[in-house]
């Protein structure tokens, strides 16, 4: 995800991962008995690179935008050959898919709906940066079945959008808060930040109360970690930035409360729902779900197998066109990596781990308990309140 999207605990969870590719038989994962429900498309580019990010992305170049399209589509057309695709959930992330001009996007999002059974389909995401939304765009991404959009404001303030890096402000925000509305769209996420350098609590209680005001189905509220690679993680090295453990701590708390108190249910560590209106696509991930992607960079997890395409969006053009495989790296999982996997990711949401795989570590069990850190429920281990704010040092108990 992109937008500020790998912020907060457990750097497994946050990575949300996005795709594989295949062009030669051999370098693709042996398809499961069912279906491949899940789908990513990762779009690397940017108008501006903020500063804090750490997913791939690269400076947008109209020169290569077309040619990228037609890869992407390429690709598509090479896992559906190779797997029994039928999605229930698809999500466009990045990057900024909407950074693409609204030819690109329909000849993507037509391309889609040829060449998959989109019936079962039931989510349809796509990430927006608020200066590259207009009416006219919004109205075709609702055309093509796009039904959920994650808007990445990050702030409601324009020195720290400024920052961010971001190339919008605040009004722009809110503008194209509205233009989505007009459009039709009624599954809204919003993305926040907090913990930022030189936020105040105040400037943090008035991004939640903007949002709240705004009614958003769902909103993101991720923690600023400082990431390698990063203008921010050098920054920090410098000494410019510091982190504070203890005003983070608080307020995560904060945004808990208020989150819940407007009737936002808190389902997974950095993100809150209206009833009904949880992310379908991400759960499926936390949930350990298979998944195929497409793009640059993108991680696929299928069965025991994983990939991950080279982080070059130019090299990955050029080998998915040309008939070569674009996957830079695999890996073959063991039962115990993926059990693992499944408890950091689980331990992140409100129905917790199942008590069975947590049954090897019953002294971390009974320890967490004693501390309420941990509740038990319906036969599974959920983290109390007190729990999520120290969600990494319970995940990597069990671990």
């Amino acid at each position: 995800m992109s937008n500020g999207a790998n912020h907060n605990s457990l750097t497994v969870a946050a990575a949300v991962p996005a795709a594989e590719t295949r062009a030669n038989a051999g370098d693709t994962p042996a398809t499961t008995a069912g279906s491949i429900r899940h789908i990513y498309v990762h779009i690397p580019f940017c108008a501006r690179i903020c500063p804090y990010c750490a997913f791939y992305k690269d400076l947008l170049d109209r020169s290569q935008t077309q040619r990228f399209c037609e890869a992407i589509l390429h690709e598509l057309k090479q896992l559906v050959a190779a797997h029994h695709v039928f999605p229930s959930t698809i999500y466009f992330g990045g990057g900024t898919p909407t950074a693409l001009n609204i030819a690109q996007l329909e000849l993507l999002l037509r391309g889609f709906h040829e060449q998959l059974d989109l019936s079962q389909l039931v989510e349809w995401t796509m990430e927006a940066n608020p200066g590259s939304v207009s009416a006219r765009k919004a109205a075709s991404l609702k055309k093509f079945g796009v039904n959920r959009i994650s808007l990445g404001v990050q702030s409601w303030d324009d020195e720290l959008l400024k920052l961010l890096g971001r190339e919008h402000n605040a009004r722009q925000a809110e503008e194209s808060f509205w233009i989505l509305r007009a459009a039709d769209f009624t599954n809204l996420n919003i993305d926040l930040m907090f913990g930022l350098p030189g936020q105040t609590t105040e400037q943090w209680f008035s991004t939640l109360e903007k949002t709240i005001a705004l009614q958003p189905e769902h909103i993101s509220a991720y923690c600023l970690t400082y990431e390698e690679d990063t203008e921010f993680f050098l920054r920090q090295a410098r000494g410019e930035f510091r982190a504070d453990p203890d005003v983070e701590a608080e307020l995560f708390e904060t945004t808990m409360s208020i989150l819940e108190k407007a009737g936002y249910e808190h389902y997974e560590i950095s993100n809150y729902a209206r009833p009904g209106f949880e992310s379908v696509h991400n759960r499926a991930y936390w949930s350990g779900e298979d998944y195929l992607g497409v793009g640059p960079s993108a991680f696929s997890t299928v069965g025991m197998r994983r990939c991950q395409n080279i982080p070059n969006y130019r090299e990955y053009i050029e080998r998915i066109l040309s008939s070569r495989s674009a996957v830079g790296s695999t890996e073959t999982l063991t039962h115990e990596m993926k059990r693992t996997e499944k408890i950091a990711l689980l331990l992140r949401m409100r129905d917790g781990v199942s008590s069975d795989l947590l049954a090897a570590k019953p002294n971390q069990i009974n320890e967490f308990l004693a501390l309420g850190l941990l509740r038990q429920s319906n036969g599974s281990y959920a983290l109390t309140r007190k729990g999520k704010a120290l969600a990494d040092s319970v995940a990597e108990a069990f671990l």
